[in-house]
């Protein structure tokens, strides 16, 4: 547990005049935090406002190519040749006793020197249904279990879209891909879209997400973006104190507890990543403050460079989102970490 935490507050903006601020975690504080922080000295970095991950337009249509079956002709040849291929057949029948398999498709070409004409076959090659599909089922918690099938994109990066945030994922060796997302829309549509321009959509209903509180981040590559929530008043390491590596699971919704949902898959080159905390406001048995903050880790992999994030809340039905751009300091700070303040809005219960 962490009793006081040592902090360097920094200046920052966010559109719509909404405050970013972030201090850098350094020294004991840390080090009881995380484990392994040497103190550093850093100096403020700037925050500045971008709209660093949703693109001006949707650039992905659905295109879905029909292929039409193939009709064989036989070519032309001369009715005398036909006829002697035909009675060099029953004369070969006759002298021996052979079981032939049957042939479909065969096509008589005439050969261009004049001698007679030889068979050739044509064996139809097995055809595959290339077409996309995707299915999404509500669940528990308002959450929605994905289904992709992509026979002919196997082991694709597949980008998926809902409400705002994106993901990104790989289908597998056959083209498929299952994955679990929180819903940020009752009526959830759900758009998974290939790089060449194919894609699917599913939509459903998921009522149940009035009983629920939802916010997110979102971020590409490895930024380094986390988010921390500390239920009632708890501290960093307690049990009221959910991260990514204390996430709970939907479960946990029937204790009136919160619960982190991490998505995106982590192994694939700048692929765009999301966290989002949910919480059942409608059926808490606690009331009080449930304090949420973004944090970066300063790494090897962002030390000196700017990094972007983007979060959103959902507020009665709508969705609020919030850009953000943020220098890191340079790699003699590694190992600190960055609180970002006022990114994302506390949650104040009510008691029911």
């Amino acid at each position: 547990m962490v009793e006081t935490r040592e902090m360097v507050t920094a200046a920052g903006t966010l559109a719509c005049a909404v405050a970013i601020g972030f201090f850098m975690q350094t020294g004991d504080a840390a080090e009881q935090r995380y484990g392994g922080v040497g103190e550093v000295a850093v100096s403020a970095a700037s925050v500045t406002v971008v709209n660093p991950l949703l693109p001006s337009a949707n650039p992905y249509t659905k295109e879905i190519l029909e292929v039409e079956d193939i009709v064989l002709t036989s070519a032309q040849s001369k009715p005398a040749q036909q006829s002697e291929f035909l009675v060099l057949a029953s004369a070969h029948l006759e002298s021996e006793e052979v079981e032939l398999p049957v042939l479909k498709n065969i096509q008589l070409v005439s050969a261009t020197d004049g001698s007679i004409d030889t068979p050739t076959v044509e064996l139809a090659e097995p055809t595959v249904s290339c077409e996309i599909t995707a299915e999404g089922i509500a669940t528990k918690a308002a959450m929605i279990e994905l289904t992709l099938n992509a026979p002919c994109l196997p082991n694709e990066r597949v980008t998926v879209h809902h409400r705002g945030m994106m993901f990104t994922e790989t289908t597998s060796a056959t083209g498929t891909l299952e994955a679990t997302m929180p819903a940020l829309d009752q009526n959830a549509l759900v758009i998974f879209a290939f790089s060449n321009g194919d894609g699917a959509v599913t939509q459903l209903e998921v009522p149940e997400l009035r009983q629920y509180n939802r916010t997110a981040i979102q971020w590409k590559g490895d930024a380094g973006f986390e988010m921390h929530v500390r239920e009632f008043g708890a501290n960093y390491g307690e049990d009221g104190h959910v991260w990514k590596d204390a996430a709970r699971t939907s479960a946990a919704v029937g204790s009136s507890r919160g619960f982190l949902t991490r998505l995106g898959n982590t192994n694939i080159a700048e692929g765009l990543m999301a966290e989002v905390y949910t919480f059942p406001t409608a059926m808490s048995s606690q009331f009080g403050i449930v304090d949420l903050s973004v944090e970066a880790e300063v790494t090897a992999l962002n030390c000196g460079l700017e990094v972007e994030a983007q979060s959103l809340e959902v507020v009665d039905g709508d969705v609020i989102m919030r850009d953000l751009t943020l220098a890191v300091p340079d790699c003699d700070a590694k190992g600190s970490f960055l609180v970002l303040n006022n990114l994302v809005e506390d949650l104040k219960v009510a008691s029911n």
